[in-house]
C-alpha cells in the first residue's frame, strides 16, 4: 500500500527531538518515515508534521486534530499522552475515554493510523513507582484501542532494546539519533515498507559506570535537566510556549533545495 500524504501529530517526541538536522533544527523518526514514504510514493507525496513539544493530550486533540483532519492525508501517526502522565493532574479514566474517541474520529475518513505503546523511559528517570503504572495503563489502553479501530500498532515498549542508554539523549526523556532511526525503522516495518537496515543498529551498551561516576553525573543531570522541568511545572509554563509547528501544511517533501 502507498500513501500519498502523511500527517504526524503529538508532542516532542514526534516533533524529533533530540535528533538535530546540521542548521540545528528537529529531524525526528517522523521525518525519516516521510522520506522513506516520498522515495515509493514519488515526487507528488507531501508531509506535515504538527508536533510541539509540551504538548499535553488535551493540547493536541484541541490543536492538531481538526488541523490535520482538515487536511484529509492517507496516513496519520498519533503519539500523546507522555507528559499527562508525568503530571500531577493526571486523569486516567478521562485519558483513556477520550484516547478512543480520537482514534475513532481520525479513522472514520478511511486515514491509516499510527499508534505507539511508548518506550520504558521512566527506567533511567525518577519517580518511577508513581509513573511506571501510569505509562502501563495508557500503553494497555493504546493497544486495545488500536485494535478495535484497526489502527497500526507500533510496540516500542516491548522492544527492550530502549533499555539502552545510546538510544537516548542526556536528559534521558527524549531519544537520541540513534533511537530516533530505530523508531522510524518500526514504524515502516509495521506499514510494510523496507527502511534502511543501518536504522536497526543498535549501539553497543555503555560499559557500567563507577558508583561515584554515576552519582556526579545524577547531580549534573538534575541540575541541567529536572530542576528547569520542575520550575516550568510549577510557574505553568511549557517547553513548547513559543514553538510553532515545523511542518504546518501539507507540503512537499523532502523539500526542494
Amino acid at each position: 500500500m502507498g500513501w500519498g500524504s502523511y500527517v504526524a501529530i503529538g508532542d516532542s517526541f514526534t516533533e524529533g527531538l533530540d535528533d538535530p538536522y546540521p542548521d540545528g533544527s528537529f529531524r525526528g523518526w517522523a521525518d525519516l518515515v516521510a522520506t522513506r514514504l516520498a522515495v515509493e510514493a514519488g515526487p507528488d507525496f507531501r508531509y506535515a508534521n504538527l508536533a510541539i513539544r509540551g504538548r499535553t493530550f488535551p493540547n493536541v486533540v484541541a490543536e492538531q486534530v481538526p488541523a490535520a483532519l482538515a487536511m484529509q492525508p492517507d496516513l496519520i501517526s498519533f503519539a500523546a499522552g507522555g507528559n499527562d502522565v508525568l503530571r500531577r493532574s493526571f486523569d486516567p479514566d478521562s485519558l483513556v475515554g477520550r484516547f478512543d474517541q480520537v482514534v475513532s474520529t481520525l479513522r472514520a475518513d478511511g486515514a491509516d493510523v499510527v499508534l505507539f505503546r511508548f518506550a520504558d523511559v521512566m527506567a533511567r528517570l525518577p519517580g518511577q513507582r508513581l509513573i511506571a503504572p501510569r505509562v502501563a495503563l495508557l500503553n494497555r489502553a493504546v493497544g486495545e484501542t488500536a485494535e478495535r479501530h484497526g489502527a497500526i500498532l507500533v510496540d516500542l515498549y516491548a522492544d527492550d532494546t530502549y533499555l539502552n542508554p545510546m538510544l537516548w539523549s542526556t536528559d534521558r526523556l527524549h531519544l537520541s539519533p540513534a533511537g530516533h532511526r530505530r523508531v522510524a525503522g518500526q514504524v515502516l516495518t509495521a506499514l510494510g515498507v523496507g527502511c534502511d537496515e543501518e536504522w536497526l543498529l543498535v549501539p553497543p551498551n555503555p560499559e557500567p559506570t563507577p558508583w561515584l561516576a554515576a552519582r556526579t553525573a545524577d547531580v549534573r543531570w538534575a541540575g541541567q535537566h529536572l530542576a528547569p522541568w520542575l520550575k516550568r511545572r510549577l510557574t505553568g509554563r511549557s517547553s513548547g510556549d513559543t514553538v510553532t509547528p515545523k511542518r504546518p501544511t501539507l507540503t512537499p517533501f523532502p523539500p526542494a533545495h
